[in-house]
């Protein structure tokens, strides 16, 4: 099942639990590392030994956290791992007149803060991580919401519609191409 999803869908980050459904998730990661699978993978387990982190990092694990853990944690680890990937410690981009920092969850626009809400948030971030690529409908839905929320392809253009409504006096759009999807783009 989790071998199915990452061969047929692009992620950012992978948050593994060992103890999958369908099998022994270190099988999957030897697997994937082996397939030149290159997502960043955060390891979520129970076992807590020396021996269990050290084989897990070596099988290809970016970062391995415990069961209970904070949520907190979670998201901090998420982000330096994510940080390592893109090779740099800032989380700040900007495209245009608009900064994104997405540890602090802001936007300015021409030096302005503005208030998004998250899945706005989350969707600004995904044009602000490839500007210029074009995301099908699907593709977002894959993005801003998880595999087990039943949401329809129509609840993207609400959100597309409130985020160029929020980026409307910067240099910024968001392009409907034809038949295919959105893409973020300089006007």
């Amino acid at each position: 099942l989790a071998s199915d999803y990452v061969a047929t869908t692009s992620y950012d980050m992978i948050l593994l639990d060992i103890m999958l459904p369908d099998g022994d998730g270190r099988r999957f990661l030897r697997r994937y590392r082996a397939s030149a699978g290159k997502t960043p993978v955060i390891v979520l387990t129970a076992r807590s030994e020396v021996s269990d982190r050290v084989g897990v990092l070596d099988l290809g694990a970016d970062d391995y956290i415990t069961k209970p853990f904070d949520f907190s944690e979670l998201e901090a680890r998420c982000r330096a791992v994510l940080r390592r990937q893109g090779g740099g410690a800032s989380n700040c981009k900007r495209f245009g007149n608009v900064e994104f920092d997405a540890l602090a969850g802001t936007v300015t626009l021409n030096g302005a803060a503005t208030a998004l809400r998250n899945k706005e948030l989350r969707l600004l971030e995904v044009f602000f991580n490839a500007p210029e690529q074009i995301f099908s409908k699907s593709k977002l839905v894959d993005r801003l919401f998880s595999y087990n929320e039943d949401v329809s392809e129509n609840a993207i253009e609400v959100y597309v519609a409130r985020l160029r409504k929020h980026i409307e006096d910067s240099n910024v759009r968001i392009i409907t191409v034809r038949g295919l999807g959105y893409r973020l783009s300089l006007a």
